[in-house]
């Protein structure tokens, strides 16, 4: 259930106004997919692939052409099989930062590269430096993505571990107490 609750603020997170851009996307789908089964993602990318149709059409006004969005949903669906295979059973901090930095980055270099080949968009020249570019434009949103993904999933997986240890250490000191 907590999978779907954190699925819903991500999706809120994109639709409410913000001018931090900052976004739970990431940490999202890597914790939905750490705790439901893998033909679950597919929930999480309906709900994901409504909201870019909806913001699209109706926050930014644009037409909506399922083609220019084919490959962030593949990206949706991705990022929640790489949380159920990677962090499902074991997720340490290593996995968790190795499938952050696996999402994000992905993310990068996937949707840079098709701004760049001008699918919806024909920005930047097809040529080395025209990617070249591309993807130097959007390293402050890579930076986010980072920063963002990083917290949420680190506060997901993190926090729960967190708690057990200190719930240990009460109940150690409690019975340590009741000794003396």
């Amino acid at each position: 259930m907590i999978a779907y609750l954190i699925l819903l603020l991500a999706i809120v997170g994109r639709v409410v106004p913000h001018t931090v851009n900052l976004t739970a996307v990431g940490g999202s789908l890597l914790f939905f997919g750490a705790r439901r089964s893998r033909w679950q993602a597919g929930i999480a990318m309906v709900a994901l692939a409504a909201t870019d149709f909806y913001l699209t059409r109706f926050a930014y006004g644009y037409p909506f052409h399922m083609q220019d969005y084919l490959v962030t949903w593949a990206w949706y669906a991705g990022v929640c099989l790489l949380g159920n295979g990677l962090l499902s059973r074991n997720a340490s901090a290593l996995r968790v930062g190795a499938a952050v930095f696996t999402s994000a980055t992905s993310f990068f270099l996937i949707s840079n590269f098709v701004v760049w080949i001008g699918m919806g968009s024909g920005l930047y020249p097809h040529s080395a430096a025209g990617l070249l570019e591309c993807y130097t434009v959007a390293l402050p949103f890579y930076g986010n993505d980072l920063v963002s993904t990083g917290i949420i999933a680190g506060a997901l997986f993190g926090l729960p571990v967190l708690g057990r240890k200190l719930a240990d250490a009460m109940h150690r000191h409690g019975n340590d107490s009741a000794a003396v």
